[in-house]
């Protein structure tokens, strides 16, 4: 406690503004427990940026915290290209304080010498990684907490690709951050250096995401969706992204259009939750619309339904989504030829049907860590080869390489024109996807999160993870466990013979068992919340799409099984 009192005080100087002090004085004499949960740890500037709660303390997000991982970034800026002509583009979300906290960021800048690009309004995070390119940019960053809670922040870093910050660079940075002190922040903006931006860049991106996300679907003037900004960055692009392509109509959510950073209609903005699209679907219901699209604060993910076989609004999830999405930019691939070098990309913890899609195509199929960073990393990685498209289980995708991360605004185009072609002829969006199971492989994953807070719940979650890995079980719903697979140590053993084959990523803290029928199980602690995640996949073969309710049922009862196995359930 004394080390945390001592780091308190430290905040008490006169280089923090009066109310700060004022606020750390009145911890310090009346609130222990709020302190120690403020102060116990620095926020740390992470493998892609930083998220946490806002407020006063080292252990917040709050214009000291972000400055100092901001002079960092500057001084490494600095080093690895010298100090002439330098640019960097910044973003804001819809968030409490993000637009206030993007003018410190690019005064920060600023005052290093840095030439600031900083949108005048809020924007979405497509489109910072886009404008990092367009406007010639050594780094971009966003101000966001993706679909955290209202009282969360942060920023994330990309770098002159317009992809997140990776190895080796996102390491230097940190060394260079966690090498200053507080002290060090440059706070003295030179005004000259900011430049505000906005409709040039908008207009840039919009052309290029109807260019890259529209395929003359037929159907369009039949078609009708149900969009939701859930009070996000969306709405300033994706509507005008489907008038351009076409699209009349859209109905809005209007009760969700505006941007809120209290999120006031939903317990999460996350279409990951079934809950943040029940207002969407409700009138989806009500004006017999084909499909519903709804995305987070910062517009990376979205959610989607559609009508399933019994004429209900259904959501389909993020491997179901990524599935169909792949499919049908492979199929125009084809169409024109494939050359040889095309790929699709998906992670670790999402659906292994990527892969057996990407065998039946002919193209290479690559596997990452989970974050998109990793799949921007190999588009930079590999220049000759052509990213086709890919995404992740977590409701993100990507089309094309234009943008270098998951990009809602051009993947809502895209899963318009698959369900309005669909429909033109006499299919449907979930038609399609069953179809897909007849010839892939009918997979079926689950995800089960736990949450554990503050410093005994990080704990905890480090025993869950430590327990799963040292007492590993034997088998998963009647089929041996065959393969388990360390990421820690890059290792993949096949417990049944022996053998150990080498895992060429990037080390995590993800073990994930494989058993004989091809059942997966994966682990991981998430990188910006206080949960640790299990993801499950299973898999049986489709011979034909009237079975699809009868499987579909099989594969839930052996996933309910497994759940309850490994007392998940």
């Amino acid at each position: 406690m004394d080390t945390i009192l001592n780091t308190a005080k430290s905040w008490l100087t006169d280089f923090f503004d009066p109310e700060v002090r004022k606020e750390v004085q009145n911890l310090i004499d009346n609130d222990t427990d709020e302190l120690k949960d403020r102060f116990y740890k620095q926020m740390e500037f992470g493998t892609g940026g930083m998220r946490g709660v806002m407020g006063v303390g080292t252990n917040r997000i709050n214009k000291y915290t972000l400055g100092k991982s901001t002079q960092g970034l500057s001084n490494y800026i600095i080093k690895t290209y010298g100090k002439k002509d330098l640019k960097v583009v910044i973003a804001f979300d819809c968030r409490h304080n993000s637009d206030t906290l993007a003018r410190t960021v690019a005064e920060v800048l600023s005052a290093n010498g840095i030439k600031v690009y900083l949108f005048s309004e809020l924007r979405t995070t497509p489109e910072l990684s886009f404008a990092v390119r367009h406007l010639e940019c050594h780094a971009g960053i966003v101000l966001t907490a993706s679909h955290n809670p209202p009282e969360y922040n942060g920023y994330k870093v990309y770098w002159t690709d317009g992809g997140q910050i990776v190895p080796p660079q996102d390491g230097e940075i940190i060394s260079e951050i966690n090498s200053l002190s507080f002290e060090d922040i440059k706070f003295e903006a030179n005004d000259s250096l900011i430049e505000i931006i906005d409709k040039d860049v908008d207009e840039a991106f919009i052309e290029a995401s109807v260019a890259k996300g529209s395929f003359n679907a037929a159907g369009k003037d039949d078609f009708k969706l149900v969009f939701t900004s859930l009070h996000g960055t969306s709405i300033t692009a994706i509507p005008e992204v489907l008038k351009r392509a076409g699209y009349k109509n859209v109905t809005i959510i209007e009760e969700q259009a505006k941007p809120n950073g209290d999120f006031p209609t939903v317990k999460s903005p996350n279409p990951e939750e079934p809950e943040a699209l029940s207002m969407a679907v409700t009138k989806a219901e009500e004006i017999g619309a084909d499909m519903v699209v709804g995305t987070d604060p910062d517009s990376d993910r979205l959610g989607i339904a559609v009508r399933n076989l019994d004429g209900e609004m259904e959501i389909v999830n993020g491997n179901q989504a990524m599935i169909l999405m792949t499919k049908f930019l492979l199929d125009q691939q084809k169409q024109k030829g494939f050359k040889g070098n095309e790929f699709i990309a998906t992670t670790i913890v999402s659906t292994p049907m990527m892969e057996a899609m990407a065998k039946a195509y002919g193209v290479e199929f690559k596997t990452a860590l989970t974050g998109f960073k990793w799949i921007g990393k190999m588009i930079k990685d590999f220049p000759e080869s052509n990213f086709i498209g890919g995404g992740e289980e977590s409701f993100g995708y990507m089309v094309g390489d234009f943008v270098r991360d998951k990009d809602a605004v051009t993947s809502t185009l895209l899963a318009c024109e698959i369900a309005a072609q669909a429909k033109a002829n006499g299919s449907s969006f979930y038609k399609q996807l069953i179809d897909c199971y007849v010839d892939y492989g009918f997979y079926k994953e689950k995800l089960i999160s736990i949450t554990k807070k503050g410093m005994s719940g990080a704990e905890e979650i480090k025993q869950m993870l430590k327990d799963f890995k040292e007492n590993p079980v034997s088998s998963v719903a009647g089929s041996k466990v065959k393969w388990i697979e360390d990421y820690n140590t890059s290792i993949a053993k096949n417990v049944l013979t022996g053998e150990e084959k080498a895992i060429d990523i990037p080390k995590s803290n993800v073990l994930i068992y494989e058993t004989e029928d091809g059942t997966r199980i994966a682990a991981r602690p998430s990188g910006t919340e206080p949960k640790v995640k299990f993801y499950i996949s299973t898999n049986t073969k489709l011979d034909k799409a009237e079975d699809f309710k009868k499987v579909s049922k099989e594969l839930d009862i052996k996933i309910q099984n497994i759940l309850r196995e490994l007392n998940l359930g």
